[in-house]
């Protein structure tokens, strides 16, 4: 079965760092890997230094790696590239709609789909390919570089609002067909059957159950994990204590945080590094003290940016990554 690893946290705290040297870590352990970015504004390619696109692509192997590593993809998500097929869903049922007399404009079917809620496509389309990378057996492990908090938390909430949002749908859909099916059985006779086919009515079920095993797949212990990224700060602290809870209300695994850009070696005689090395230290403690039941893993401070495979390798190194 394939495994699924989750970052998640606040914009800018390293989440796609930590998602790639996962990804290349157990890459280099023997399995067969694919990091996947779901962020709207990507950097993966520029942590892996390499062109990425809506598919899967597949790198090159690090010079002097063992030769029975496992394989590395890597995909960043085009939300626009998934969109359409949730705008012709909604727009087959308004079609239905509209055929037994209820008229409802593409903002009105937007709202019954969003059911109320911020639930947006790049959600939807994360949620979505989740199912299709895990269910197509091509990989041992998927490692998801997820969106900042707020949108995490909307990517766990949205399997359920799309199901009641689609169940709603589908009642009035078959209400409307059934009228509709009435009346033109009166006026056309036996010949209204034909060209009535239910290819639309087939996908909105497919999509609902795709979402019902994307929920499934999230809230499997033995196959997901979520591990929250933070600086040591103390109002990163607190916001991640939300997402943790938020997360484990939502029967989602939570077992690490990573706290990245630690200070560690400050320099002697500099007064000004050594306060800061302390209030890490301090802030790292208070983070273990806030989660007692959580495995607490540090990373350095690095000058510059983290990218390129052998720098990637180091970091994946400090995170412990097998699963």
């Amino acid at each position: 079965m394939t495994d699924c690893i989750f970052y998640g946290g606040k914009g800018g705290v390293g989440k796609t760092t930590c998602a790639a040297a996962t990804a290349l870590r157990l890459a280099d352990a023997g399995r067969d890997t694919l990091v996947v970015s779901t962020d709207p504004a990507h950097s993966l390619s520029d942590s892996l230094e390499t062109d990425l696109g809506p598919e899967p692509r597949e790198l090159e192997a690090e010079a002097g790696s063992d030769a029975a590593s496992g394989s590395l993809w890597a995909v960043e998500i085009d939300p626009d590239a998934r969109k359409e097929r949730y705008e012709r869903l909604a727009r087959a049922l308004a079609a239905d709609l509209r055929s037994a007399g209820i008229r409802l404009d593409d903002e009105e079917v937007g709202r019954l789909f969003a059911g109320g809620a911020p639930a947006g496509s790049d959600e939807i389309a994360a949620l979505d390919l989740l199912v299709e990378y895990v269910d197509d057996g091509d990989w041992d492990v998927v490692v998801f570089d997820t969106a900042p908090t707020g949108h995490t938390l909307r990517l766990f909430d949205t399997p359920e609002v799309m199901g009641l949002a689609l169940e709603t749908a589908q009642s009035l859909r078959g209400q409307a067909k059934r009228i509709g099916d009435a009346a033109r059985t009166a006026v056309l006779g036996p010949m209204s059957m034909f060209g009535s086919g239910r290819d639309d009515e087939e996908g909105l079920e497919s999509f609902r159950a795709r979402l019902e095993r994307a929920r499934q797949l999230l809230t499997d212990p033995e196959r997901t994990e979520f591990r929250v990224v933070l600086l040591p700060e103390s109002m990163a602290i607190a916001e991640s204590e939300r997402l943790v809870a938020t997360l484990r209300e939502a029967d989602v695994r939570v077992d690490r945080l990573v706290v990245n850009r630690v200070f560690e070696d400050p320099e002697d005689g500099c007064s000004r590094c050594q306060s800061r090395h302390e209030r890490h230290l301090e802030r790292v403690a208070e983070i273990r003290e806030t989660f007692p039941d959580l495995e607490v893993v540090t990373l350095p401070e690095r000058e510059g940016e983290v990218q390129g495979l052998e720098t990637l390798l180091s970091v994946g190194g400090r995170l412990r990554s097998e699963r």
